[in-house]
């Protein structure tokens, strides 16, 4: 089936490589990075110590490969990085402004590491890179759920934050997008596995989306409707078969009753109604009024064309607004000036462009490009009012869609099932 996802629909997939050379040593601590991103309520997380490592590890293991696609993708964090820094001098807290730009340009190296080792072995390592990925989204979904309904004694407090799930993650809504591109992944595995491999990934989805209710994010719910929504019109669209397209209907049209059931029976919990109807409107009061969200980003928007360097990162909440943008595209600007927010804003609408034209084009990375291009697009557009800026995984999937169309570059082809 062309839409079959290019790793075995099979939970025997989440596995790290297995050997002893340094290479696959080296990939073993790739594939433990992204698993160990589901530990992330302390930084430096675990992650980040690993992505660190793999900067230099996997170009000395011959593992890591660079041509002109990804030479452009270095190059756009590079220079979003110096604008950063540029614009940190024009912040009242020097020091602050410096230390944000630093982490985002050490989180980038994760979107670096990943890209320049799909490129390198495609075949091998999209596999470990997605499964250590998914593995780290089921073990967040597992807590998290656990916590919730106080099924491990004395946990409630360490797994949930304001009555809401949030795992091994510092706040929920960071937590609930962590876990859209699992979800995403898992539907896809859903519909395109064979009839014996359908129910595990059809639990797994449900898990995930369970745990996705129960962190009551607003902007995650809208983030995993988002994605689905565009993996399921492209899926549906571009599918080379009327099986593949049945196969799509039909669990679509199972899973929004089942998740209708789910939902009723959760209503039937004295919490879950409580913060669901406090949570189930659009606009909080907080949003509105000048002192609110929108009146926010409405001064943010005067301060960039005051600012063409930009004021300096989080100084917009340090000097001139009691809290944060909440968008990143606005805080790109802020942060790193005009040349920075235009680098930023250039580098999401490449990697979109980048994910569907691939996802549309019949061939052995159509499958992975839509399940990632989905996730991505959602998350693009939670960064509409989210600041996004630090989430690790969102730096995971862009790295996945450019290393694949590096590898497509370089006529290096992702094994079929």
């Amino acid at each position: 089936m062309a839409f079959e996802y290019p790793l075995p629909a099979s939970t025997t997939a989440l596995s790290p490589p297995r050997g002893l050379t340094a290479r696959t040593f080296a990939l073993w601590l790739l594939w433990l990075a992204l698993a160990s991103s589901a530990i992330v309520f302390f930084e430096p997380a675990p992650t980040d110590a690993l992505m660190a490592g793999l900067v230099i590890l996997l170009p000395l293991v011959g593992a890591s490969s660079v041509n002109a696609r990804l030479v452009v993708f270095i190059a756009a964090w590079l220079i979003l990085g110096a604008a950063g820094l540029i614009s940190s001098m024009q912040a009242g807290a020097l020091d602050v402004a410096v230390k944000h730009i630093v982490i985002s340009i050490f989180l980038s190296f994760a979107a670096v590491v990943i890209s320049t080792a799909i490129a390198n072995d495609p075949a091998r390592n999209v596999r470990i890179v997605v499964s250590g990925l998914q593995f780290a989204v089921i073990l967040s979904a597992v807590l998290g759920v656990l916590g919730y309904f106080h099924l491990v004694p004395g946990a409630y407090e360490f797994l949930t934050k304001f009555d809401r799930a949030k795992a091994l993650f510092k706040d929920p809504n960071v937590y609930a997008a962590f876990l859209v591109p699992g979800f995403i992944y898992a539907v896809h595995c859903t519909a395109s596995a064979r009839a014996t491999r359908v129910i595990p990934w059809a639990g797994i989805a449900t898990l995930i989306s369970l745990a996705l209710l129960l962190s009551f994010s607003r902007g995650a719910i809208l983030n995993a409707a988002i994605s689905l929504l565009v993996y399921v019109l492209i899926a549906f669209s571009a599918a080379r078969t009327n099986r593949f397209r049945l196969n799509l209907f039909v669990m679509v049209t199972l899973g929004a009753a089942a998740a209708a059931v789910g939902l009723l029976v959760l209503l039937q919990i004295d919490a879950v109604a409580d913060l669901l109807s406090k949570r189930a409107s659009v606009f909080m009061g907080y949003d509105s009024g000048p002192e609110g969200r929108f009146g926010g980003q409405l001064k943010a928007i005067g301060l960039i064309a005051e600012y063409p360097l930009g004021i300096g990162a989080l100084e917009f909440s340090r000097a001139f607004h009691d809290e944060d943008v909440h968008n990143v595209y606005l805080s790109m600007f802020l942060n790193a000036g005009w040349l920075g927010g235009f680098t930023y804003f250039w580098l999401v609408l490449a990697t979109l462009w980048t994910g569907l034209s691939l996802s549309i084009r019949s061939g052995p990375y159509q499958g992975i490009m839509l399940v990632f291009l989905a996730s991505f697009a959602g998350m693009a557009l939670e960064g509409a009012f989210v600041d996004t800026d630090h989430w690790r995984h969102f730096y995971i999937l862009m790295g996945i869609i450019w290393g694949v169309a590096a590898a497509k570059d370089g006529n290096t082809g992702i094994a079929r099932n």
